[in-house]
């Protein structure tokens, strides 16, 4: 051993051996346990670090690749389980200060020269010291070491290093924070902590913190920092300054630098020994060396508003206001913006300002959210020094103005918040940067100006000084500058303010705005509009105030007093006579050379005016009876066409004719002014009581169509812009939108007085104006503002559209011209030809219900039955080739048109457009689909096609289809076209499309028949002919004569098979019926027998193609239940007659019935995966259970069913939620099956329900075996249970009900089992206590039940599980209530227990959180109206609960005194406790005012008082009246 020893030691020292074998030899001994040496670790451990040291040292030479392995040595040494192990056992190992020196040495030499190399093992290094307590120590015992590591790990970090060293050194950073940290908490010397964190650390924490909050390393190209690490290292820079600079006994040094300087009563002596923490820490943040000068900036800025937030966290309490304010002037001092003079307005970049005017935006939410700024107490204390700051600050912000950014118009927002006094000296300056002469156009900086605008109204309204306001407002407007520059000034933003604003303002002052606006209108721009550019711009803007504020004031009643009423009036009577006559004189003499963009706008501003004045007159008219309106009485109008007076008096008739043909040539506000108009003559025509009269209707028309085409040239062309729907944003480019939006919004009035030409125009604009696609469609939603398609496609959806039979009918028929234009755009040569075969697509919308009057006319025994004319029409060309054939191209244009179609209510056209839009559905149906056209595309195609023609045809007009079409020509028709489609597709075997498209068809079908048996037309030569075809068609006889196909040629006989099925399905139940009437017909039955017996031949077919695919189709499945019911029916019906062709009929079909039987119990499984595959099949084994001749005689059919359905159950494949779905299929399943099964059947299936409950299962994480047994039970619970059977499933519930309780009892151990497991085991528990109400007479099972529900968590659920498992464990409750009132006698305070829970969990959930929002409340108001409930069932058992109620009143005010709820959850528990409090008697209240604890009582007396005042006087009350 001593050899051993002695060798090594001597042969690491030596200087003979190699570096090499050294480290070789040192990695031995350290591994291995057959060297043994005295104290090993310590010894390799040294030697590693000395001759680190010694290198360092310029002692001793050694290559780098040497030096790379000593560091990676030590490192191994420091990481391995080794020394851990060592470590644990209680023995220690010094680390040298030698070693912790050079680690701390090569961390600054890398952040100085930059050098990586052997940094990633010098930081492993240093993590495995720090990590490791008994090793760290070395670090924490000597501070300065910690303070040097710390403080050049942060300046490492501040050179931005990239790759695989990031990750671990902001470990290390994280390490050493946590260090230094616990190590700041034990300082007893504050100036020292100061002095540690100002002097080393401060300056590189906050660069630091700035590259972290910036994600300078979270980034894509470097996501190496996970950002929980980047938050608990800011989170941890931010606890260190705070423990550093702002320690509480600092407080007092702050005061004296802060408060005494500011006083000047400072002696001079004492100012040098004065500690400045401030002025330390601010001369150490503005100092420009200690980083890049590209970076300082911001990182100072970003340092400034945390400084601030750290002082007001560390300082701020009552009476500290001051102190916490005179910080804020040096740090704002700190900030760039704060040195800026009035000229240098591009001193700093965009860039600049954003940063710095997003620190000045939180320096001020600190100042508002911590109260800082009392205006009292700074005027009477303090001399206002606040105030005069915030001023400064304030002119700072206007002389910059920054309108393009929003957090300019946020820190003017928050300095009026705090004092409108501050920018009252520049308020005209405000106004015209922030408002009038603002140009802004991001969206987000508009809400900025808009929150701006809206506080400034806000405060002033609040002041009563908004005519004030107004004053500041119209002069900025009024002054001199280039109006063409401005921005509108009333955009939806500022004019919602100011609505706003006008509605809580008293009359007087609205009047006064008013006034003041008309009088600066009248003496600063009307003597000077006249050819002069900018002032009528000015007119404009006036004229948009003035529409404001009379539009938004609150209207006069007869509550009004009476000099509001006359003052009202008189400035009504002033406007028009001294305003709005004068500018429509100026328009209508403009003396001179007209200059057009003069005239434009001054027109538009007159106009405006105008509309305005004759709104808000009549409006008063008909709120006010005092307010005697200059237009004349509603009742006393004299009717003339375009007789505008009526309106405006003072203006004749040639006068306005001159006006529109102005307007006419501009499109502008004046035009959608003059239209808003003659749209008000005609509301005030049609309240005349005379309206029905030719001279008002004519009136009416013409008023409607001038609307109308004012704007038609518009809408036709094709630039416009989208419309904020503001009065003061309609230009030429916005004009067709409003336009259009003043159409749609008032079609109710217009529609009845347009001619048809009028409202096919209007149809036409509409569908042109309509998103055809989607990315167009979710464009236009993305759009905050109205756009020409949001409207029209309002329109199309509108519940009114419809009732608009005119104009639903005539966009119909637009859509059927757009349809015909796609249709027949490559046949213009045999369109004449087309015209006589296909007249409907051809038809006008005037023409067609004339057409089709004369054609219906006609039926009879003189004329020519339509249906001898379409019908072989349709049928011709479909067999012998459609003349239209459709590109790929032309498909989607027909597409996009069907989209729109299916927006409409088919279902209420009038009879002839409803015949006009089947004949259109069903010609684009058969239209031949050319060779270009994708499988896919021709699916979705024919699938729409046939849904709306579905659609169409569940309509109230849909038997006058039945006029022109027989139902088997229709049949006929849509087969062969589909029989010839089907062979040109190509398709994948288990094509979902495929088989979607075949229900579709099914569907359209099976309708069809059921219509043509509801009328009972021509039953049997309907049914005749469809058979016949379907047995002379291609795809039959192909089968009849078996022979096999390719996939293509098999799809026709899948349509075939479903043709059949739905035959069989529309006629079985029928003819079964009239049998069972004794209605005497044999030809039906025939014709059933004939349809299942060719229904067989085909499925036979399709069933064996179709068992080649992945899996059986949902469609294949269903054909042959359709058939197996159908035949059954027969089957039973002819069961005592002797017929041999029945019986080979029934031998025949047996076989395959067996076949499908076989395959689908060996597939089921497989099915899941398709629920209406399953779903079919699951009906196909109810009714092949139903016919127990067709059962195998080897096995039993109950086992063979029971355990393929178990297999599904048991799958871990398939979702829960998919079993859930086929559970009511399931139920049905095994009500037959039980109906049949015996008694040993039974046995087995309650056998592996016990199995699958037992606790081993959840042991061995096989839930499916507990949810199958659980899915079971409820099975077997919806099934009607007798006799035996009966017996034997309540003899085992005690045991269900005591496995559920342990099943239970280890979900709840896991979070995720909580909806998967214990709410299906709620829900069995809560059947099982229903079913058992007469049969449960053990009160153990109950109370089992309410352990059960003790266990269930209820608290850290999110709102969905915590809805879902609050209403099952209510549930449960409310069955033993219900349900065992005996049993739960005895087990009252179990209950009380139970309920309690879920009544403090309301309380919980349903508290006022500090965050948050209160988008989960829906969940715990329904909770919390279950609890309610359940007060009421536990009220009404009075007898029971009367000794209790004290106790739970008491629970719960001793509950609510710890929360405060919502309001609305409040409402809802009280309402509940009050039913309990009607159960108290005196003794019961007075023991509660005594017992309650003090707090709790002033809670009970509050809660006792509100149900005297309100609950039990409405008692009182109603008993009054009652018998």
């Amino acid at each position: 051993m001593a050899a051993v020893y002695s060798g090594i030691s001597l042969k690491l020292k030596s200087k003979t051996t190699s570096w090499e074998d050294k480290l070789k030899l040192a990695h031995f001994a350290w591994i291995s346990h057959q060297c043994f040496l005295p104290n090993k670790e310590q010894v390799l451990l040294d030697w590693a670090r000395q001759s680190l040291v010694a290198f360092y040292k310029k002692k001793l030479e050694l290559k780098e690749d040497i030096v790379d392995r000593l560091w990676i040595y030590i490192d191994n040494i420091l990481h391995s389980r080794k020394l851990q192990n060592f470590l644990k056992n209680g023995k220690t190992i010094n680390l040298q200060i030698s070693l912790v020196k050079i680690i701390n040495e090569r961390i600054a030499e890398f952040s100085l020269l930059g050098s990586q190399r052997n940094i990633c093992a010098v930081l492993s290094c240093c993590q495995g010291i720090l990590s490791v307590p008994a090793l760290s120590v070395i670090y924490t015992a000597k501070q300065e070491l910690m303070v040097a590591l710390l403080s050049q790990l942060c300046w490492l970090s501040c050179r931005q290093p990239e790759g695989a060293v990031v990750a671990q050194l902001f470990e290390v950073i994280h390490l050493a924070l946590s260090h230094y940290l616990l190590i700041q908490k034990q300082q007893v010397n504050p100036k020292r902590a100061f002095g540690e964190v100002i002097g080393h650390l401060f300056q590189p924490c906050l660069v630091l913190r700035h590259l972290l909050s910036v994600g300078t390393w979270t980034q894509a190209d470097q996501g190496q920092l996970r950002q929980a690490l980047s938050r608990d290292i800011r989170t941890q820079i931010e606890a260190l300054l705070c423990g550093g600079a702002f320690q509480p006994e600092l407080l007092s040094s702050y005061k004296e630098e802060l408060l005494e300087q500011q006083q000047g009563d400072t002696k001079i002596g004492a100012m040098k020994n004065l500690l400045t923490p401030t002025g330390a820490m601010i001369a150490k943040l503005v100092d420009t060396g200690y980083c890049e000068p590209s970076l300082h900036a911001t990182v100072v800025a970003n340092s400034v508003a945390l400084l601030y937030k750290l002082f007001l966290k560390s300082y701020f309490k009552e009476g500290n206001q001051l102190l916490c304010f005179h910080v804020l002037p040096k740090l704002f001092g700190c900030l760039r913006i704060s040195h800026l003079q009035e000229e240098q307005i591009k001193a700093l970049t965009t860039s600049d300002w954003t940063t710095e005017l997003l620190v000045v935006e939180q320096l001020l939410n600190l100042v508002v959210n911590n109260n800082i700024y009392n205006v009292a107490a700074d005027r009477i204390r303090h001399g206002e020094v606040q105030f005069h700051f915030y001023c400064r600050l304030a002119k700072l912000l206007i002389n910059h103005s920054q309108a393009s950014l929003p957090s300019w118009f946020r820190c003017l927002k928050i300095l009026i918040s705090l004092n409108h006094l501050i920018l009252e000296p520049d308020l005209d300056d405000l106004v015209a940067s922030a408002w009038i002469d603002a140009e802004v156009a991001e969206f987000r900086t508009k809400k900025a100006q808009e929150a701006l605008i809206n506080t400034l109204f806000q405060t002033y309204a609040k002041l009563r000084q908004v005519p004030r306001l107004f004053e500041e407002v119209l002069g900025v407007i009024c002054r001199p500058a280039a109006e063409e520059l401005r921005q509108p000034v009333l955009t939806s933003g500022p004019s919602t303010v100011i609505c706003e604003c006008l509605l809580e303002l008293p009359l007087n002052q609205v009047l006064d705005t008013w006034s003041l606006i008309v009088e600066k209108f009248q003496s600063l721009v009307l003597p000077h509009l006249r050819s002069d550019m900018d002032m009528a711009l000015k007119s404009l803007s006036l004229s948009l105030l003035l529409h404001c504020i009379m539009f938004n004031m609150r209207s006069l009643d007869t509550s009004t007093p009476l000099p509001v009423i006359r003052r009202t009036q008189s400035t009504m009577e002033k406007m028009l006579r001294e305003l709005v006559q004068p500018l429509l004189d100026l328009i209508l003499d403009p003396q001179g050379p007209e200059l057009e963009f003069w005239l434009q706008k001054v027109s538009d501003s007159a106009l405006l005016l105008s509309c305005t004045w004759a709104q808000v007159d009549t409006m008063l008219s008909l709120n006010c009876s005092q307010y005697h309106s200059m237009s004349g009485a509603l009742t006393n109008v004299t009717l003339e066409i375009s007789d505008l007076p009526l309106l405006l008096p003072g203006v004749e008739t040639k006068h306005w004719e001159k006006i529109g043909k102005l307007t006419a040539q501009f499109d502008s506000l004046g035009r959608y002014c003059l239209e808003q108009l003659y749209l008000q003559k005609m509301k005030r025509t049609l309240m005349h009581p005379c309206f029905h009269s030719e001279e008002a209707l004519q009136t009416l028309r013409s008023d409607a169509a001038y609307i109308l085409r004012s704007g038609k040239e518009s809408l036709t062309q094709g630039t416009m812009a989208c419309w904020d729907s503001h009065v003061g944003t309609v230009n030429d480019l916005t004009y067709p939108v409003a336009h259009w939006h003043l159409i749609v919004s008032n079609l109710t009035v217009l529609m009845s007085y347009l001619c048809p030409d009028d409202t096919s125009y209007l149809a036409s604009i509409l569908l042109r104006s309509l998103p055809m696609s989607k990315a167009h469609e979710d464009s236009a939603d993305e759009e905050p503002y109205i756009t020409l398609e949001k409207i029209s496609k309002a329109l199309l959806h509108s519940p009114l559209f419809p009732e608009m039979q005119s104009l639903h009918s005539a966009f119909l028929m637009c859509i059927n011209a757009k349809c015909v234009s796609v249709l027949c755009s490559d046949i213009q040569s045999e369109k004449n030809l087309l015209k006589k075969q296909l007249p409907w697509l051809f038809e006008m919308d005037h023409t067609v219900v004339a057409h089709w009057e004369t054609r219906f006319a006609r039926v009879g025994p003189e004329g020519v039955d339509p249906r001898e004319e379409v019908a072989p029409n349709l049928l011709s060309l479909v067999k012998s080739g459609f003349p239209i054939e459709l590109d790929e191209e032309q498909l989607e244009s027909i597409m996009e048109l069907l989209e729109v179609i299916s927006a409409l209510h088919l279902d209420s056209l009038l009879t002839p457009y409803h015949v006009h839009c089947f004949l259109l559905l069903l010609s684009m149906a058969i239209t031949t689909l050319g060779s270009a056209c994708s499988s896919s595309l021709t699916l979705k195609f024919l699938m729409k096609s046939y849904r709306l023609l579905g659609y169409l045809q569940r309509g109230k007009n849909a038997r006058s289809v039945l006029k022109i079409l027989y139902v088997s020509d229709i049949f006929e028709i849509i087969l062969t076209s589909l029989f010839k489609t089907s062979s040109r597709l190509l398709l994948e075997k288990d094509d979902s499309s495929w088989q979607e498209f075949l229900q579709v068809i099914g569907t359209f079908l099976e309708q069809l028949l059921q219509m043509l048996i509801q009328i009972k037309l021509s039953l049997v030569l309907n049914f005749g002919k469809i058979i016949a075809f379907l047995s002379s068609c291609k795809p039959y006889t192909e089968a009849a004569s078996g022979k096999r196909l390719e996939n293509q040629n098999s799809l026709d006989r899948q349509l075939l098979l479903i043709s059949l099925a739905k035959l069989c399905q529309v006629l079985g139940p029928f003819v079964k019926e009239r049998k069972q009437q004794h209605e005497a017909s044999e030809v039906l039955p025939e014709l059933l027998q004939q349809a299942i017996l060719q229904t067989g031949t085909v499925l036979q077919l399709c069933w064996e193609h179709g068992a080649l695919g992945l899996h059986l189709p949902s469609t294949l499945i269903s054909s042959a239940t359709t058939l197996f019911e159908a035949d059954m029916s027969q089957h039973s019906r002819n069961r005592g007659a002797e017929s041999s062709q029945i019986d080979k009929m029934l031998f025949s079909h047996t076989a395959l019935y067996q076949s499908i039987y076989s395959q689908i119990l060996s597939e089921l499984p497989t099915l899941a995966g398709n629920i209406q595959s399953f779903r079919a099949a699951l009906q196909f084994l109810t009714l092949f259970f139903l016919a127990p001749e067709l059962h195998p005689k080897k096995d039993s059919a109950f086992s063979s069913l029971f355990h393929s359905v178990r297999k599904v159950l048991a799958d871990p494949d398939i979702p829960i939620q998919v079993i859930h779905d086929i559970e009511p299929d399931l139920g049905d399943l095994f009500t037959h099956m039980l109906e049949v099964g015996s008694t040993e059947d039974f046995r087995m299936v309650m056998q592996y329900i016990l199995q699958g409950l037992e606790v081993k299962n959840m042991w061995t994480a096989d839930l499916q075996a507990i949810l199958s047994a659980i899915t079971l039970i409820k099975l077997l619970l919806n099934c009607p249970l007798s006799g035996e059977k009966a017996t034997l499933f309540w003899l085992a519930c005690p045991q269900i009900i005591t496995a559920l309780t342990l099943q239970n009892r280890e979900a709840c151990q896991e979070q995720s089992l909580l909806l998967t497991v214990v709410g299906p085991v709620l829900d069995t528990l809560a059947s099982l206590l229903r079913r058992g109400e007469e049969i449960i007479h053990n009160p153990h099972h109950v109370s089992l039940a309410f352990s059960i529900l003790l266990t269930v968590p209820l608290d850290h659920l999110k709102p969905p599980e915590y809805g879902s498992i609050f209403l099952r464990i209510h549930n449960v409750l409310f069955s033993i209530l219900q349900c065992h009132p005996k049993i739960m006698l005895k087990a009252i305070p179990s209950f009380l227990n139970s309920f309690n829970r879920l009544v403090f969990s309301v309380m919980h959930e349903g508290r006022q959180k500090d965050k948050g929002s209160t988008d989960d409340l829906t969940v715990v108001l329904e909770c919390a109206r279950l609890v309610e409930r359940m007060y009421s069932h536990i009220a009404a058992k009075a007898e029971e609960f009367t000794v209790f109620s004290p106790f739970m009143v008491a629970q719960y005010v001793t509950e609510t005194q710890k929360v405060t709820l919502y309001p609305a959850v409040k409402d809802l528990l009280q309402e509940g406790i009050y039913l309990i409090l009607d159960l108290c008697i005196e003794r019961d209240i007075h023991f509660l005012r005594v017992s309650l604890q003090p707090g709790v009582r002033d809670i009970f007396k509050e809660l006792y008082s509100d149900y005297e005042k309100y609950h039990k006087a409405k008692q009182e009350g109603e008993k009054r009246y009652s018998a």
